[in-house]
């Protein structure tokens, strides 16, 4: 995907909603994807569809078995934010404590800029507003 400052950034689709985000971030676009798929993945979430018709596909292969899995989340309870579940890899809830969430991705749908901001600005060694906004709540 090309990202606002025009360089690139390079995801991997999973089992959709789910996509997964390369620490690579290039020049020029690079369509080699044993090169982009060796690189370090930085964060997975979940993503809107239109982000699809947005971002470019340049190549389909098979999934490793890491990213066959669901992506660990959490939610929080918004009228008590004591109240947290995490949905493992596995696919399954559990109650959980606000402290077990942090690190965790919040079960949230990203949409295509969101993702793009928060690429460029982990490249860029910045915070990111949207992941910020996302982080588990201390009751």
């Amino acid at each position: 995907m090309s990202l606002k400052d025009g360089s690139y950034g390079y995801g991997r689709v999973r089992a959709f909603p789910a996509m997964s985000f390369y620490d690579f971030n290039t020049r020029e676009p690079v369509h080699d994807v044993d090169k982009i798929a060796s690189r370090p993945i930085l964060f997975s979430v979940l993503v809107h569809k239109s982000a699809l018709k947005k971002w470019k596909v340049i190549a389909k292969r098979p999934l490793e078995d890491d990213l066959r899995r669901y992506i660990r989340t959490f939610s929080q309870d918004i009228a008590d934010p004591r109240k947290c579940t995490i949905g493992d890899e596995e696919g399954n809830e559990r109650p959980a404590t606000p402290s077990e969430c942090v690190g965790v991705e919040r079960s949230a749908v990203w949409e295509d800029n969101h993702v793009e901001d928060r690429l460029l600005d982990t490249f860029n060694g910045r915070p990111n507003r949207w992941y910020e906004n996302q982080k588990v709540k201390s009751p």
